[in-house]
């Protein structure tokens, strides 16, 4: 029997079809009915035949006709997705097929790298990096034609730098190499992760400096632009000499040994994965077995999904704090432009002016705000006060593990590297990770301070000696618990993540017999750079839903638009907590909203409209003011006028 496997928000779900004539209207509504069966609340989604929903194939993303029959556009083992007309958890489609991202090994971004991952572009080359890999490969096959012996291309690896190989055996000595090195362990890389240290192994080829012959360079770009993705296990690199036991898998499947996964035949023979998409498996020339598995891609690929989700998670984090502040009933003092003029670090100053654009002001009033300008409190906590300064260092290290992620991807990191235009090979150490290393545990440090303060908040938000809210933020206490556990389940993860922000860098283990005497364990680094990010999103999650259910307390007063809109967007997936329910799904689909960065899309607007409306001007006796926001006015000072000075 015909079986489709169907993507519906975030999972995957078998659909058989006894009847192949059926339309792919049907199975829709069939995996929808699937999706729902299990789903408090079906999920959200309106049962019957009237939900409005869009079909593509995963492979070359092509839309469906919802009127095609299932044997005219589907094959056996096709795999589908699904999107929900108007639902913010389902992906946005791109109605047609992807562009074509031209790579050179200078110029690629940690963006582009993860919407590469994503399937949103296919790769070819620049006729200049075509030209260089042509040069290098041309001296190698000099250096071969000579019989110089020169290190990974006539002689063995690591221990064996100085045993000299024979002519005859040097396709087998690259061939043994990858074969040997393919020692890794654990679950394999996700399709999309997979996908992006493909494309960035095929980008730092592209520099010209590997002696990668053009031939193998095209069968790589083929693979990638089909989806063949070989099995790569996460875990087995030290991170010098590079990555080689996953760089390694990632060459076996394309030598059509071992596993691998493409949308069309899921896990399979590599032989017979590359076979269905007409491809054949490459075969290694002298050298070209080190110069596809010595690098540093797997950290720095793994480092630029984390770098860009850390950057998502942190203005966002900025949005959900200043929700919360509302509930709490705060000040928008602390955000004063002046105060922070006179410790002028840029996130500091870009985290208080996100916070004066999102919060009570004359641009954006507040009914809360305005419910509680004359109370007798002197000043937030710090957990609302200090927003500025915690969330700020987070983003200028996420500024500065950027621009290094941005480095890596772009250098060459092989061994040894080749040089056309001096005519020789120079061994050096370019694939050590310890700079991305460094980088992504400084990463987990900065983004974890996210989570730890924001679960600070929700327990203010849970508590009601200090947010004048009822307990756990619902009615009926004892009856209903609430958010009693949702809070448990953050502090969880904080603590967690205490553990997770051990720099894994601060560790060396010699290997190779004392040949790679130092290593960056730069790969663990950038996993648990990952685990910790996530957490933080699951975290914030927490937070903005008891945040949009403090504002149910406080209703009829409605807060600034900006604010107002997230909440609906919020109100979009999740209802409000009336009685205890099932909790993990709306969690779940807030911690969606975040990861697809819906929350920052529906309060950007309004961020970028009153920075280009409040504009800075002098005023004597101050360092910086803003036009239409100074502190004289009455709006800023009647609200806790009196401050107490901690």
């Amino acid at each position: 029997m015909p079986r489709f496997t169907v993507h519906i928000r975030d999972e995957w779900l078998a659909v058989p079809c006894r009847d192949i004539t059926n339309t792919i209207r049907w199975l829709g509504q069939e995996a929808l009915k699937r999706y729902m069966k299990n789903k408090p609340d079906n999920g959200g989604i309106p049962a019957g035949k009237d939900t409005r929903f869009s079909m593509r194939r995963c492979q070359g993303l092509g839309l469906l006709d919802a009127d095609d029959t299932v044997e005219d556009v589907l094959e056996d083992n096709d795999f589908v997705e699904l999107a929900i007309e108007g639902d913010t958890m389902s992906p946005d489609f791109i109605p047609c097929e992807p562009g074509y991202l031209s790579l050179d090994g200078n110029s690629l971004t940690a963006n582009d790298l993860v919407n590469l991952g994503r399937g949103l572009y296919k790769i070819k080359l620049t006729g200049e990096a075509e030209r260089k890999v042509v040069q290098s490969r041309e001296l190698l096959d000099t250096i071969v034609k000579e019989n110089k012996v020169v290190y990974g291309i006539t002689t063995g690896f690591g221990k064996f730098a100085r045993t000299v190989i024979t002519v005859n055996k040097l396709k087998e000595l690259q061939e043994n190499l990858v074969r040997s090195h393919s020692a890794g362990v654990g679950n394999p890389l996700s399709p999309e992760r997979t996908r992006m240290l493909l494309a960035l192994r095929i980008n730092v080829l592209a520099k010209g400096y590997s002696g990668i012959s053009l031939e193998t360079l095209h069968a790589m770009i083929q693979a990638f632009n089909a989806s063949c993705l070989s099995f790569v296990p996460e875990k087995g690199t030290v991170g010098a000499s590079g990555d080689l036991a996953p760089l390694a898998h990632l060459a076996l499947g394309l030598m059509g040994e071992g596993k691998m996964w493409s949308p069309k035949s899921g896990w399979a023979d590599a032989k017979y994965v590359l076979e269905a998409h007409g491809l054949k498996p490459i075969s290694l020339k002298p050298k070209e077995g080190i110069a596809l598995i010595n690098g540093t891609q797997m950290i720095t690929s793994l480092g630029a999904e984390a770098v860009e989700r850390a950057q998502a998670i942190a203005r966002q984090a900025d949005i959900i704090a200043a929700l919360t502040l509302e509930v709490l009933k705060g000040t928008t003092k602390a955000f004063d432009s002046d105060i922070h003029s006179l410790r002028p670090h840029p996130g500091q100053i870009e985290v208080a002016q996100r916070f004066r654009s999102l919060l009570d002001s004359d641009h954006h009033p507040s009914e809360i705000a305005e419910s509680h300008r004359f109370c007798d409190r002197v000043q937030d906590a710090y957990t609302m006060r200090c927003c500025p300064q915690v969330h700020g260092i987070t983003i200028d290290t996420i500024n500065f593990v950027h621009n290094i992620i941005n480095t890596e991807i772009n250098s060459a990191t092989d061994n040894p590297m080749v040089f056309a235009e001096r005519g020789e090979t120079i061994s050096g150490g370019n694939f050590h990770g310890e700079y991305p290393a460094k980088a992504l545990d400084f990463l987990a440090i900065a983004v974890h301070e996210l989570a730890s303060i924001s679960e600070r908040r929700i327990e203010r938000l849970c508590n009601p000696s200090l947010s004048e809210l009822p307990a756990f933020l619902v009615n009926e206490g004892g009856l209903n618990s609430g958010f009693m556990i949702a809070h448990c389940t953050a502090a969880s993860l904080v603590s967690e993540n205490k553990v997770l922000c051990h720099p894994s860098s601060v560790d060396s283990l010699s290997t190779s017999a004392a040949t790679e005497d130092h290593v960056s364990m730069g790969g663990w680094a950038a996993r648990k750079a990952l685990r910790v990010i996530e957490h933080v999103e699951q975290i914030l999650a927490i937070e903005l839903l008891a945040a949009c259910q403090g504002i149910e307390f406080l209703r009829p007063l409605r807060t600034t638009t900006p604010l107002e809109k997230v909440y609906e967007l919020v109100r979009s997936v999740v209802k409000p907590w009336i009685k205890d329910r099932f909790m993990s799904p709306d969690i779940e689909a807030v911690h969606r909203l975040l990861i697809d960065q819906k929350v920052w899309n529906v309060a950007k607007p309004y961020i970028d409209k009153y920075q280009t409306e409040y504009i800075p001007e002098s005023r004597p006796g101050s360092p910086t003011a803003f036009s239409l926001e100074s502190p004289a006015s009455p709006r800023n000072f009647l609200k806790h006028d009196v401050l107490r000075v901690l």
